[in-house]
């Protein structure tokens, strides 16, 4: 099981991410752009992920994946169950989402180190 403070804390090790706030519940920024939220009832995290990446992560762990409801769903928006979710399929989700939000030359000087 994985808590609310271990998903934050995998978030907030990726270059630049700050947590602010969205609506009433913590979000992961990298240059302003939201890639990772929590719900405000530390059940949920979400990441914003390609289509083509949430179908991979969904079939892969369908107990700790599912796509978020209506068009942001359709999207790419992933919620991730904490209760199911494990460390390593969780940060690279929040890799992949970190990577799709963040400007090109920071998610290439990353993919680089």
């Amino acid at each position: 099981r994985m808590t609310a403070d271990e998903f934050r804390v995998l978030a907030l090790s990726l270059p630049e991410t700050e947590e602010r706030a969205h609506m009433g519940h913590p979000d992961f920024r990298v240059r302003g752009k939201i890639f990772a939220t929590l719900w405000p009832d530390d059940e949920w995290g979400m990441v914003k992920l390609l289509p083509a990446e949430q179908d991979v992560f969904v079939q892969a762990a369908p107990k700790m994946f599912e796509p978020v409801k209506g068009a942001w769903g359709a999207r790419g928006c992933t919620k991730v169950r904490l209760r199911t979710a494990t460390k390593g399929p969780v940060r690279r989700a929040l890799v992949a989402a970190w990577r799709n939000t963040a400007p090109k030359r920071l998610a290439k000087q990353f993919e680089d180190e």
